[in-house]
């Protein structure tokens, strides 16, 4: 059915004017979500290196665990072992050394080891929080408010967003089928940005759609997390025979604070923990209560593998909850399966007698109803089918930032061109307001994000959240000031050459200041993506032409 000329044209209107209003909120948090990828590794190579004895074997754990407890009582109640032998190069077992209380000070972890005569090592660790700052940058689509408010301005764009492809699908897509390959680059500068606008948008709309989506979701996920709760959980006391679906913490540890869905993913964990540990060791009225002993380590791992084999345990979290009620979290993974967060799943066992106490966020032990949620989410963050699909959603990450920078440019230029054909000579305020955000942002994003890891290596702990946010924003908002004061040409220039600057001294401070990371695929990845991006900063400063 062909659709009357007036519907078209508001479709191309509404279109238009939403992609506008929510374009450079999108490219921010496109372009950080492609970083995003490498957050582990990044988060790796800025934190400072642990000054701890080698780590000592999981079956020396308990000798360990022992004389920390011993000298540490405050641990207790809530300790971590590292499994992997990367993560236990940065501390076999460690625990939150804040004593529980809420700091402006940077997040203090305290590691322990032994050291060659078997003498306790306790040493305290800062994490570098600049993977986490772009994490939130992402997810609060470049907003420095707090998190509740940005993320409710976040379900706005996403919304928006949505509108946008939805618009642009009715309005576009019958005359794309005739130039879907056609991008005139030779020709008018309008319809180079038109053909480059339209076949990323076509050809990543699926992408796109599932991203809107999910974002809406991850904007309220309080809100849907609380009603999929009331009609998902089933009673405890059912999931000891085997595991049931659920949440997911998602991450390498308990340590991994704030990220995921919109940052709420400990929470999450916390209240799946608490509700699983009702059943824990049942008391006998008239008979003294007397506790087993914790699970070794070893001891746990061992259950695990029997109760799902190809799952990988990575991180240990014990917690000692009161009366009985203690339970150890085993975060991990398992290839064959997606999983609700970015990097894994979770179990709950008795950390005293290793029954199953729940296993909703087990990757591949899911009930219907949750397996179909945990997709939901596999689908945002990327998490499903290894290596391959986390490249593609970086190469997907970039395009789509791309992808509004291109139809900003085309909104200006379409601007100017119905200014100059009636008869204005001097550009409009609105058209110069537009075309100097869309440059000082977009630019400001790319050198801000860049800024930030270049400068890891002299800031103190590698950078606490204050500071690389400092950095960035100082970064974002001298290339929005200067797009303001060098208008026209020569300002997209200075730009867009400055952008690509900054950039191409990350893979030169990943060479001076991150050799380790460099020997691993991930770091390679971030080494070459930054040198790529720089280049076509660059190319794109060289080539740059006026765009009427």
């Amino acid at each position: 059915m062909k659709l009357r000329a007036d519907f078209v044209q508001l479709y191309r209107d509404v279109h238009s004017w939403v992609g506008i209003i929510a374009g450079l909120f999108l490219f921010v948090a496109f372009y950080a979500g492609a970083i995003t990828m490498f957050e582990e590794p990044l988060q790796s190579w800025a934190s400072a290196p642990v000054a701890l004895p080698p780590p000592v074997s999981l079956e020396r754990t308990p000798e360990l665990l022992q004389k920390a407890l011993a000298a540490h009582p405050e641990a207790r109640t809530d300790y971590t072992i590292a499994v992997t032998p990367e993560d236990a190069q940065r501390g076999r077992l460690t625990w939150d050394g804040s004593g529980g209380q809420v700091h402006h000070a940077p997040t203090q972890v305290m590691a322990a080891g032994l050291d060659a005569e078997g003498n306790l090592v306790v040493v305290p660790k800062t994490p570098s929080d600049a993977a986490r700052f772009v994490d939130v940058l992402h997810q609060q689509v470049g907003l420095p408010l707090p998190h509740t408010p940005a993320m409710i301005l976040m379900g706005i764009v996403a919304l928006l967003y949505a509108i946008a492809l939805v618009s642009g699908v009715i309005a576009y897509l019958p005359a794309l089928v005739k130039t879907l390959f056609a991008v005139r680059l030779g020709q008018s500068v309008r319809k180079r940005w038109l053909d480059l606008h339209n076949l990323l948008g076509l050809f990543s709309l699926p992408f796109h759609l599932v991203m809107a989506v999910s974002s809406v979701v991850f904007a309220f996920h309080g809100q849907i997390f609380a009603l999929e709760h009331l009609l998902f959980s089933a009673p405890v006391a059912g999931q000891h025979g085997g595991m049931q679906g659920g949440r997911h913490g998602g991450g390498p540890g308990p340590a991994d604070h704030g990220h995921g869905p919109g940052g709420g993913r400990d929470a999450q964990s916390a209240a799946s923990v608490t509700s699983a540990a009702g059943a824990s060791a049942p008391v006998v009225p008239g008979l003294p209560h007397v506790l087993p002993p914790v699970l070794a380590p070893t001891d746990i791992l061992a259950l695990v593998t029997r109760q799902a084999p190809g799952f990988v345990p990575e991180v240990l979290n014990y917690m000692q909850l009161g009366h009985g009620k203690d339970v150890v979290r085993v975060f991990g993974y398992d290839a064959r399966y997606p999983t609700r967060g970015p990097t894994g799943g979770f179990m709950v066992l008795n950390s005293r007698t290793g029954a199953v106490q729940s296993g909703e966020y087990m990757p591949g032990h899911q009930p219907a109803k949750f397996a179909i949620l945990t997709s939901f989410f596999a689908l945002h963050f990327g998490s499903f089918g290894g290596t391959p699909v986390r490249w593609s959603y970086v190469v997907l990450g970039l395009a789509g930032a791309f992808l509004f920078y291109t139809g900003n440019q085309l909104w200006i230029v379409s601007r100017r061109r119905r200014e100059r054909q009636s008869g204005v000579v001097v550009e409009t305020r609105g058209t110069r307001l537009l075309a100097a955000l869309t440059t000082g942002c977009t630019t400001g994003c790319v050198a801000g994000i860049s800024a930030v890891f270049c400068t890891v290596p002299v800031l103190p702990f590698g950078g606490t959240y204050g500071a690389v946010s400092a950095v960035y924003y100082s970064v974002f908002c001298l290339f929005v000031g200067a797009a303001f004061c060098l208008p026209g040409q020569r300002g997209i220039r200075i730009l867009l050459g400055a952008a690509g600057g900054v950039t191409a001294c990350v893979p030169l401070m990943l060479c001076l200041h991150g050799a380790h990371l460099l020997r691993t695929p991930e770091g390679m990845g971030v080494a070459g993506m930054a040198a790529l991006l720089s280049a076509f900063l660059f190319a794109g400063a060289v080539k740059h032409t006026r765009e009427i």
